[in-house]
């Protein structure tokens, strides 16, 4: 069943940059799963914006007051200390009604903030782990970690900081607007008019930050893509010498990016700059205005000083949202980015539960108990790329326990082969049947718990060994040992300091490559596939390891159909068939003698073989 990601768009073909509104709504959906915690932030506004808008009304009338204007009514019954006590006592409530308001808003949004980011993380995280091979082969390994962390952590903040900010900045400007218009229309009007022309410029600075921001975060992976590219071939850097070069390619992209940061930087001045003056002549208009209506009796001084903290409190928002403004242009730029990504079609999934089969159907059915392990190609064709194909027309059927090896030169399309077996790709053209099911019916759980592949160079994760040969299954301590065992690793790891124990560092740093390769037969063994894929899986290890795991694969491969690719074509000469590929076609197939017999492309690369190691 496809699974539905709000930020993925509805249709990647259309590349045009979408507008804010429809991408703040992308986060919409994150957001509602906290219904309580949004309802709450966004609820505390109201006594925040109204012990906030009251304080410059409350300090007008102290200023009345003691000018002896006209005040509130009810400070009539009181003597002139007295009613100044109970205005300062109004204004340290709202003083700290403020305080407690604030501080919990505060708190509530930062954690709405986090709760959409670990939601957002989540499904991309889910999203890319289910993309075929084919994306992470054009997708550098340091433009995704860009998106899974600085612009994930700038989404949360869109939606917490930014949005939740913006609503509670537009509640304080309306509580404001009512309160001065109902103390004066003047003054208020004019007011309103002046902001008008911030908010052209901030719709103006807005699309020229977008871009910058955008553009920024563009170098941004460069730079983190370069990075983990020299850091991964840090060896080869050093080898070759090649420090004064990538040196000069990442100061190069360095640059790049400063330059575009400090685009940002520009228009992110500008609009707080614009706003900083607009608040001063704010200031001075109501003074202008104000005086001239003090003069005439029109209004009293304690409402022009009320006026004059208005003018600053009307334009206090503005300038926050300049802050604000920023961060969301910044968050704006990592939704299109992440939607990018979102959008990525996921090519490979499994079939619906309606039509998905499983091995056990065929195991159930007697007549065909006995093709268990069976493989077949039938007229399979694939192409990395359009039009270029790196396998044509393959049909060929692997018998239930046969052990067949596929030879070649190189970019024969061997690998290829058992790519499309597990199904890290799709064929172009054909089909691929196992134990008679066509490979795109079976859930892809069930297809790689089939088959077990050991490549050449394998993974290992941080943790200790037994961790690394279950990977999350839920395996006994004593199915492991056996697992070790009928591989000949046992003796190895118990030699480990804590054994089964031992933690392995990143990639199995602090285990030699045959002991990391030998940890790769054992995590493989332990599933008891039925297929038993070896791709050069040997080719690393010393002779005597290799010695050690032949013996356990004679073991392993009881029962087994295999499938061996391997250079050296004399680990192969006892399998039951050999298949020979070149430039992704079929070109011969039988045994190993009748190969030599023909006199092909087979006979050719042995000979060439035999020679190479009699001259050695």
């Amino acid at each position: 069943m496809a699974v539905s990601y709000p930020l993925a768009k509805a249709n990647r073909d259309q590349k045009p940059r979408e507008n804010d509104w429809r991408l703040f709504l992308k986060l919409v959906p994150y957001a509602r799963r906290h219904k309580g915690i949004l309802s709450a932030s966004i609820i505390l506004l109201i006594p925040l914006s109204v012990a906030g808008a009251v304080q410059p009304l409350i300090i007008g009338q102290a200023i009345s007051l003691l000018r002896e204007e006209k005040t509130w009514s009810f400070l009539n019954n009181f003597s002139l200390s007295q009613g100044v006590n109970l205005l300062v006592g109004m204004l340290l409530l709202t003083i700290l009604v403020r305080l407690i308001f604030a501080s919990l808003q505060g708190y509530l949004v930062q954690r709405l903030g986090q709760e959409i980011t670990a939601g957002i993380r989540e499904d991309l995280f889910t999203h890319v782990s289910s993309l075929a091979a084919r994306f992470f082969d054009r997708t550098p390994v340091g433009r995704l970690v860009t998106r899974l962390t600085s612009d994930v952590e700038a989404l949360g903040d869109v939606f917490s900081t930014g949005a939740v900010g913006i609503i509670s900045d537009i509640v304080y400007i309306v509580v404001i607007l009512v309160t001065i218009f109902t103390m004066q229309w003047q003054l208020a009007s004019m007011l309103v008019l002046m902001l008008l022309p911030v908010t052209g410029l901030i719709i103006y600075f807005q699309q020229r930050l977008r871009e910058a921001n955008y553009k920024s975060r563009e170098e941004l992976s460069k730079l983190n893509s370069m990075l983990q590219e020299n850091i991964t071939g840090i060896n080869i850097v050093q080898l070759f010498r090649r420090e004064r070069f990538n040196s000069s390619q990442f100061r190069s992209t360095n640059q790049d990016y400063v330059t575009e940061v400090n685009r940002t930087i520009f228009y992110d001045s500008a609009v707080s700059s614009t706003l900083e003056w607009i608040g001063f002549i704010a200031v001075a208009g109501v003074l202008a205005l104000g005086g001239t209506l003090v003069l005439q009796d029109a209004v009293t001084f304690g409402t022009l000083s009320a006026f004059i903290l208005y003018a600053q409190r009307l334009f206090e928002p503005l300038r926050q949202f300049a802050d604000k403004f920023t961060l969301l242009q910044r968050g704006f730029t990592s939704i299109e980015r992440i939607s990018d990504i979102m959008s990525e079609p996921i090519e490979i999934r499994d079939p619906e539960e309606s039509r998905a089969k499983r091995f056990s159907d065929v195991e159930s059915n007697s007549q065909s108990s006995h093709r268990a392990g069976e493989i077949r190609f039938e007229h399979v064709w694939f192409s990395y790329k359009e039009g270029e194909y790196v396998l044509k027309d393959l049909h060929f059927t692997i018998r239930p326990g046969e052990k067949v090896a596929f030879v070649g030169p190189t970019g024969a399309g061997k690998t290829s082969v058992i790519r499309l077996l597990c199904r890290l790709y799709e064929p172009t053209k054909g089909r691929i049947l196992v134990d008679g099911i066509d490979i795109r019916d079976l859930p892809q759980e069930e297809l790689r718990s089939h088959i077990g592949v050991i490549l050449q160079e394998n993974f290992l994760f941080t943790g200790s060994v037994k961790d690394n040969i279950t990977l999350g299954e839920n395996y006994s301590f004593e199915k492991v040992k056996e697992s070790a065992e009928l591989t000949n690793v046992d003796d190895f790891i118990n030699q480990l300091p804590q054994g089964y124990d031992t933690k392995l560092r990143g990639r199995g740093l602090n285990l030699s490559g045959g002991q990391r390769q030998l940890l790769a037969f054992a995590r493989v063994a332990i599933r008891e596939p039925r297929v038993l894929v070896l791709d050069e899986a040997t080719a690393s290890l010393d002779v005597a390891t290799e010695a050690l795991i032949q013996q356990a694969l004679e073991r392993l491969l009881e029962e087994r159909t295999a499938i061996i690719i391997a250079h050296r074509l004399s680990t192969i000469r006892n399998v039951d068939r050999i298949l020979v590929l070149k430039q992704g076609e079929l070109l011969e197939s039988g045994s190993h003698e009748q190969l030599l017999e023909q006199g092909g492309m087979y006979a050719s690369l042995y000979q060439l073989q035999m020679m190479g190691s009699e001259q050695g």
